[in-house]
């Protein structure tokens, strides 16, 4: 079997997959504009980006998503016309790249990754209590939705990673978009209680110290950065041994830049007056630091708009980390509050603060919420049997191609009990996680 995997900046949410299928014997290609991390035997083939925007300031997203799809359908034709015809094919939506495949490619059963659909209620939009939608917003909102529609029409089956993300797309289209998430490597995101933690000063944190932790790929509203930062600052005041460890970069990932060129962490050790010296900043570190941090936090904070969920959440529920997170509607899909985590309102950065300073005064009591905590992870997002579900709708969509005449109706996936799947290349260097992609 030939699969097409097809991702701006892929193999992002396919790597798993991706290594899976090879070690069972499919010939695997990627179709990106950039690669995030090599998978030893996947094909990569590349198509330049188009970086024209329509439309004046803010642009128009309709152009180079059309564009890109364009240039995967023609790199699919010609794969075709050299007798590499793909037995599949599966992409991302999102960015314009499924958009013309079965115009390359109309008997080859598509699989689309439904990640989020843009809404002016309900989602990421109009969240911040300052949001105001305007008009140039709402017309490059509804063109990228666009994109995803036309592609939703032509597609086999989607797939979505949380029932919430699918939950935004149009009623019309729920019942070809599947829930399922790519999974979590729960054999790696694990609790260790000799785990420990070097920060560049040269300082040992073990667990059992009190460190507050914070994970973001970029540190920036959209992961409730400023409320993350106000309430440390209130921590700091009532607990002078606590350490607030940061990871997450300078860039904007989501949403907008700080304004006069400054960064969202200038900003807001500024504004909050947090000394320095009591929080450490590690930018984007690699996944097997980001774990240990997990292992060794006594209180982790994760806040989000109501947007994707990120991987970073579930590992470090899956590492047994106290989670103190934000009640928006992607985490309480997870998250029972008291049961295996705390939930908090996302603006009430005195309750988040509060829920902080318990955990550190009394850790013991949280023990069977991080226990909790691993379970939850360990019983609906371990990587194997995510992996092993996605191939058994690969197959189902196969068998189902090589029967013209049967009736489409719904595609579903039964559990399958499996065990622990190496994730690691030939090497056992290419074994990181996210990449920050969704952290």
């Amino acid at each position: 079997m030939h699969i097409v995997f097809v991702h701006r900046h892929g193999p992002g949410q396919f790597v798993h997959l991706a290594r899976r299928l090879i070690a069972d014997g499919w010939t695997a290609t990627l179709i990106c504009e950039t690669l995030d991390r090599p998978v030893p035997g996947l094909r990569v083939l590349r198509y330049q980006a188009s970086h024209h925007q329509a439309g004046g300031a803010g642009g128009r997203p309709s152009v180079p998503y059309i564009e890109a799809g364009r240039k995967v359908a023609d790199i699919l034709h010609r794969l075709s016309l050299a007798g590499r015809k793909p037995d599949m094919v599966m992409g991302h939506i999102g960015w314009g790249g499924m958009m013309f495949v079965k115009d390359a490619l109309p008997d080859v059963p598509a699989i689309g990754f439904c990640e989020y659909y843009f809404q002016p209620q309900g989602g990421d939009a109009g969240f911040a209590p300052s949001d105001e939608m305007t008009l140039q917003q709402r017309q490059i909102m509804r063109l990228r939705n666009a994109i995803q529609l036309s592609t939703l029409e032509q597609l086999d089956a989607g797939i979505s990673p949380t029932a919430w993300q699918r939950s935004r797309y149009p009623a019309e289209y729920q019942s070809k978009i599947i829930v399922q998430h790519e999974g979590i490597d729960t054999t790696r995101a694990r609790p260790d209680v000799m785990a420990g933690f070097r920060l560049s000063d040269g300082r040992y944190l073990s667990a059992g110290d009190p460190v507050v932790t914070f994970a973001a790929r970029d540190l920036e509203p959209y992961r409730g950065f400023p409320q993350f930062m106000q309430a440390a600052a209130q921590v700091a005041r009532n607990n002078p041994d606590a350490t607030f460890v940061v990871a997450g970069g300078d860039g904007v990932s989501y949403g907008r830049a700080p304004s006069r060129g400054e960064t969202w962490r200038a900003r807001l050790l500024q504004e909050t007056g947090l000394p320095p010296d009591r929080i450490h900043f590690l930018g984007q570190i690699p996944h097997k630091d980001l774990l240990r941090l997990f292992q060794v936090s006594a209180a982790h904070v994760y806040l989000t708009y109501p947007f994707v969920l990120s991987w970073s959440f579930l590992e470090a529920m899956a590492c047994e980390a106290p989670v103190i997170a934000s009640k928006t509607a992607p985490v309480q899909e997870v998250v029972r509050d008291g049961v295996n985590g705390k939930l908090v309102d996302f603006w009430d950065t005195g309750a988040i603060a509060a829920e902080v300073c318990s955990a550190l005064q009394a850790p013991a009591d949280r023990q069977a919420m991080r226990r909790a905590a691993r379970r939850t992870v360990v019983s609906r997002y371990e990587l194997s049997g995510c992996v092993l579900r996605l191939q058994a709708l690969l197959s189902k969509l196969s068998s189902r191609s090589a029967q013209p005449h049967t009736a489409p109706g719904p595609i579903r996936t039964a559990p399958i009990k499996t065990g622990p799947i190496n994730t690691g290349s030939a090497t056992g260097r290419h074994t990181q996680g996210p990449h920050w992609s969704r952290v």
